[in-house]
């Protein structure tokens, strides 16, 4: 009775359109998560149909590629990451790694990855927001795939700045050198699933994989929760 009044007074409200959430409903609702531009990366894994894989063919080995969603400017997804990024939603970025893991590991990915590793933020940054919203990604995939995630594992030394509006040469020069595997007997001789929040031209995403990769690490994947 109590929280039905509470509710009614203040309506807990959609992250994508901000409606009015009806019971049962979280964080997203009903018509929001049909209508959410859905990828299907996993259904192809490793292979040539999957286009998200072939942005990394001939840069960086990675064995799998995936994302939950295609970002669309202006659009549901991309009011979603600000809610996640700047709105302190974290537990939005949890909700959602949930949702993909499970749908992962009706595809047995599962079984394919030893640990997850979220891309870090620098100290700088984590400090003035709080939080690092990959991790809370991670979290929401560690629980559904139930899979070990380790946060600390990768450090940003050197606080590079946003990275929207730079050209794909300008983002790979910004992060070139800006990484390093600060707990190596972590992910050595393990396959690591490396999670960010977008993927635009996967330069962060492949200077984080290097680093992995020298640090030990026998093979890295890549999921993110949209891909531009």
């Amino acid at each position: 009775m109590f929280e039905d009044l509470l509710s009614l007074l203040f309506p807990e409200t959609c992250y994508a359109c901000s409606g009015s959430l009806a019971r049962g409903e979280k964080y997203i609702c009903t018509n929001c998560s049909v209508k959410l531009p859905y990828t299907d990366f996993h259904v192809h894994g490793a292979t040539e149909l999957n286009l998200l894989q072939r942005r990394f063919w001939g840069k960086v080995p990675v064995r799998f590629a995936f994302s939950y969603l295609y970002f669309r400017p202006k659009g549901r997804v991309q009011r979603l990451l600000h809610q996640l990024k700047y709105k302190g939603a974290k537990e939005l970025g949890e909700h959602l790694g949930q949702r993909y893991g499970s749908l992962l590991s009706d595809f047995q990915y599962n079984s394919h990855f030893d640990v997850i590793v979220p891309v870090p933020l620098h100290k700088y940054k984590l400090r003035r927001r709080g939080y690092n919203q990959a991790e809370w990604f991670a979290k929401g995939l560690s629980k559904s795939m139930r899979l070990p995630y380790h946060g600390k594992v990768i450090l940003r030394t050197t606080h590079t700045g946003t990275q929207t509006r730079k050209s794909r040469l300008d983002r790979w020069h910004n992060v070139e050198q800006v990484f390093e595997v600060d707990r190596p007997e972590q992910v050595q001789g393990r396959h690591v699933l490396l999670v960010d929040d977008v993927l635009t031209t996967g330069a962060t995403l492949e200077a984080c994989a290097r680093a992995l990769l020298a640090a030990g690490a026998t093979e890295v994947s890549i999921a993110t929760i949209a891909a531009a």
